[in-house]
């Protein structure tokens, strides 16, 4: 895995410019304003999401820990407890974490980035109501148990630096994982994305998008 290069976007919030996918972590025209936008708004602050007891998330490409960290604001604030499932064959070494401003911005104690990124293959309580558990691995190979999770953050790099992240079979493995009412974000809008999350019994529709982007996919199950 090639060196990642640090980048400032246009909200003040850092993201990683990966030299192997040739593509930034997050949008340039904004890190955090972009996942809370398509993430946060689009996913936690839905209805059926503020009505659980609890939300089990499950994220695909958990790169930086950014969504991370505004799941965990969002569950301080909403006072619903999360468990959340990360995948990600890559992750950020520990001097790339020291350089990332999240937590300043986000109001959130450093030591808790650092614990959640220093310990894949654990379970770790950043509060008594959020827990996260970090794999070092490919989502395309994990064999996923049916009806978990309540919500799905797709954030792999795009379709066209990673097309095998992007496919079918994937997608029905994330289908059958969701429980009914269930629902899954990604950033991309490409018409075969759509199709594809489509094509396994997802509802697809598209949102604005934050800025920089015209729309962004929801899907329901």
């Amino acid at each position: 895995m090639n060196e990642r290069k640090l980048q400032i976007t246009d909200d003040g919030s850092h993201t990683l410019y990966s030299e192997e996918a040739r593509e930034t972590y997050h949008s340039t025209y904004g890190a955090i304003q972009e996942s809370e936008h398509i993430f946060i708004n689009a996913c936690l602050n839905t209805d059926i999401c503020q009505k659980l007891k609890n939300v089990r998330i499950l994220e695909v490409g958990t790169g930086t820990g950014l969504n991370i960290l505004l799941a965990y604001n969002w569950s301080v604030k909403s006072k619903i407890p999360v468990t959340y499932y990360g995948y990600e064959p890559f992750p950020i070494r520990k001097n790339e974490t020291l350089l990332l401003n999240y937590p300043e911005i986000l109001g959130v104690d450093k030591r808790l980035f650092f614990l959640m990124h220093d310990n894949k293959g654990k379970f770790i309580n950043l509060s008594n109501k959020f827990s996260v558990f970090i794999v070092e691995d490919k989502i395309e190979n994990v064999k996923l148990h049916p009806d978990v999770y309540d919500v799905v953050f797709f954030d792999a790099f795009s379709p066209d630096a990673q097309p095998e992240m992007w496919t079918v079979e994937i997608f029905n493995s994330l289908f059958k994982s969701i429980k009914r009412g269930g629902v899954l974000t990604t950033y991309s809008c490409k018409g075969n994305v759509k199709r594809s999350l489509e094509e396994v019994g997802f509802v697809v529709e598209k949102l604005p998008g934050p800025p920089g982007k015209r729309e962004f996919l929801r899907a329901w199950k």
